[in-house]
């Protein structure tokens, strides 16, 4: 593979190419359970639109395959190395280029992270909307790749309910521009809307262009704590009958909430075995919180008035409440979505799966979206593979897949497809869908060099 991490150098500079084994076994991965580890033959760190495309025209001509990452915080294997692949890191390409406060626009390079575009916004009064519990970490491109979430999802919708316009470098090398500055645009097909979520298999995102959206000036929290989980999913069907809109609606099960106080010192297990985390914002963000403490209150709720400074550690609490754990082969958080009128039914039949297949459970869940993280895990014997408890493990995986597609659901509602899900992908969509998708993928990239073997 000397030829082509040579052409790069050439191409780039030398000081942008790593072949150090360290460096290559960081960048091989990201925090998905490794399938199948695949060192790449090189790292390239990408400084410019020009570069990127510099990377692309080499990997063309050598037929080798290209994965773009940026701070590597996927769950889904959208990042994971294939075999002798060119990892490009677009991590120093972090410019915010533009802030319009009077469009409420933002333009920004891929490598710029969630938090320090908030930052930014936050000085007009504005803010970037897609939160990701990563979102200290986590870069816009990856938001865009794998079209994120977050917590204020219930309210103000994913990623590319976010984005405007898109910047990308095709297969060929050459550079396209989609999409528009204004919030309405309806010229030819939406080459936007297809590219976010793509997980890097049709283009390389160098450019975004996003909406941005008041921050609010009020915020309530409202903290419900419920002697068990499938009455707190319930709490989440009484708010929606009032018809209020909050902004942030999260359920914790008692498992998290004990893991999350031996993490951090809280008693959140004192007050209940499952917490209804819910935030309103804006100008009636007050009026909002008495109608929701009352519907659950009503409900049987204990019902809590947080200080302020209680109200932001419960949201922290919640946005860390994957714990301290990597997903690997023994633990698995998982990313379905169901019909929010099914929540109960789904928090139900995964408490059922959990203990007819004897594997440990903990469930938090985007409950405004129907968005639930049920995280299966089995308990390891010291260095061996209990291949009769990694079989129940990955039997509850599969029935939990099942299960949410029989209640009409998703087999991701936000972290993507990548590597991970492949094996799920064909219980959720028919052979004529997936067909279009490749035939869509053989047009933007024919000599399948873009992030192979993800995301369909």
């Amino acid at each position: 593979m000397g030829s082509i991490v040579e052409d790069l150098k050439s191409r780039l500079g030398p000081e942008k190419v790593s072949t150090d084994e360290a460096t290559l076994a960081w960048h091989a991965v990201d925090q998905a359970p490794v399938l199948d580890y695949q060192q790449p033959a090189a790292v390239v760190f990408a400084e410019s639109a020009e570069d990127v495309q510099a990377v692309i025209r080499s990997c063309s001509h050598h037929a080798v395959a290209v994965v773009a990452r940026g701070a590597g915080t996927g769950v889904s294997g959208g990042a994971h190395a294939t075999r002798n692949s060119v990892v490009l890191s677009l991590e120093r390409m972090n410019r915010i280029l533009d802030l319009n406060p009077d469009d409420e626009t933002a333009v920004v390079e891929p490598g710029v992270v969630n938090a320090v575009l908030n930052e930014a916004a936050a000085v007009h009064g504005l803010m970037f909307a897609p939160d990701p519990a990563s979102f200290r970490m986590s870069t816009i491109g990856g938001n865009v790749a794998t079209n994120a979430g977050g917590l204020r999802c219930a309210k103000y919708g994913v990623t590319r309910d976010s984005v405007l316009a898109l910047d990308v470098v095709l297969a060929d090398g050459s550079l396209i521009h989609t999409g528009h500055q204004t919030f309405k645009g309806v010229a030819g097909y939406d080459l936007t809307g297809l590219f976010v979520g793509s997980e890097g298999t049709l283009g390389i995102v160098v450019g975004v262009t996003v909406r941005l959206k008041y921050l609010p000036r009020e915020v309530h929290t409202i903290a419900a704590f419920y002697p068990d989980f499938r009455r707190a999913a319930s709490g989440v069907l009484a708010v929606g009958r009032a018809r209020v809109q909050p902004a942030i609606m999260e359920l914790l099960d008692g498992g998290t909430l004990a893991q999350l106080d031996s993490l951090h010192g809280s008693d959140l297990s004192s007050r209940g075995r499952s917490l209804l985390l819910i935030q309103t914002d804006g100008f009636g963000a007050g009026a909002e919180a008495d109608v929701v403490r009352a519907v659950l209150a009503a409900g049987g709720a204990v019902v809590t008035t947080e200080a302020s400074a209680e109200a932001e550690q419960l949201v922290e609490l919640r946005r860390s409440s994957r714990g301290v754990e990597v997903d690997d082969e023994y633990r698995v958080g998982e990313d379905v979505a169901v019909p929010r009128s099914r929540l109960v039914d789904y928090v139900a039949a995964l408490e059922v799966m959990a203990a007819a297949h004897s594997v440990n459970l903990k469930v938090v869940a985007h409950a405004g979206d129907g968005n639930l993280h049920p995280t299966f895990w089995i308990d390891r014997l010291d260095d061996a593979v209990d291949k009769e408890a990694m079989n129940r493990l990955n039997l509850a995986l599969d029935a939990s897949i099942a299960t949410a597609l029989e209640m009409g659901g998703t087999i991701t509602g936000e972290h993507g497809v990548g590597q991970y899900k492949l094996r799920w992908l064909g219980l959720e969509q028919a052979e004529p869908v997936r067909e279009l998708q490749r035939r869509i993928k053989q047009l933007f990239d024919p000599a399948g060099i873009l992030n192979p073997g993800k995301a369909i």
